[in-house]
């Protein structure tokens, strides 16, 4: 019986992938455009071509404010959101389907409570932001420049969907769903310690690889984090090499070596 359900969802996915196949020559331009994206083997490259239609083929892209998501916005955000489940598989996103593509950064109002039980209001300003169940919100021009910004560690993609993945247990902590209560234990305790060590390092100024803006919390590390695995691991792997391994080992991949 299981042999025969993975045939089926094997032809089933094969189908998805030709009804949404991504043209040579703008998976090429997608490559150019976003280095990062090459730098894998060709059996990893194809493998990131596969989920990306298949991605295509699952989520429902829309552009907001007067936008219209073309056949190149949509596959420059399915491959770099496919990039951090190449080894875990599309399931990781089950949990959503919406993506709403606005042109530029997005000020949002926001409320929050003090202990004293005063309501403040504030505006902020937001280049993506994932909700549970979805949608997925991007800014098209952080997304457009990643390949220049990836100098700096910067993908708002990668952040998000790091997002997405970290509340795959139901919650927004830092550490996305792991295989056993062990494993969650020592997740834990590598990434509180690489956490306050950063934290030091951005209270004193010191430059850091991974953007400061995940001192905002371990939710917010660890999307940053993973955004600097990718785009630049072996700055990464130099700098806060404990992290390295706990990203890699969940990803299953090693960029640094390519």
């Amino acid at each position: 019986m299981a042999g025969w359900w993975q045939r089926l969802r094997r032809h089933s996915e094969q189908r998805a992938v030709e009804r949404r196949a991504i043209p040579d020559a703008l998976w090429q331009q997608t490559l150019r455009d976003y280095p990062f994206l090459a730098r894998r083997t060709p059996e990893d490259a194809a493998e990131l071509r596969r989920l990306s239609s298949l991605f295509l083929d699952r989520k429902e892209f829309s552009g907001a404010q007067g936008l219209q998501v073309s056949d190149e916005m949509a596959v420059a955000i399915a491959a770099q959101a496919c990039l951090p489940v190449l080894r875990l598989g599309l399931q990781a996103y089950d949990g959503f389907v919406g993506i709403v593509v606005h042109p530029d950064e997005v000020q949002v109002r926001r409320e929050f409570v003090d202990d004293d039980g005063l309501v403040h209001e504030y505006d902020d300003v937001l280049s993506g932001e994932a909700m549970a169940g979805g949608p997925v919100m991007l800014s098209w021009r952080d997304v457009r420049e990643a390949g220049d910004t990836s100098a700096w560690g910067y993908n708002v993609v990668l952040h998000e969907f790091a997002h997405v993945l970290d509340m795959g247990d139901g919650e927004a902590d830092g550490i996305p769903p792991l295989p056993t209560a062990a494993a969650r234990r020592q997740w834990h305790e590598v990434l509180m310690r690489e956490y306050e060590a950063f934290c030091e390092a951005v209270d004193a100024r010191r430059g850091t690889v991974v953007d400061p803006y995940g001192a905002e919390g371990p939710d917010e590390f660890f999307a940053v984090a993973s955004e600097a695995f990718f785009v630049t691991p072996q700055e990464l792997q130099a700098q806060m090499p404990a992290l390295y391994t706990l990203l890699a080992g969940f990803y299953r991949q090693d960029p640094a070596a390519g």
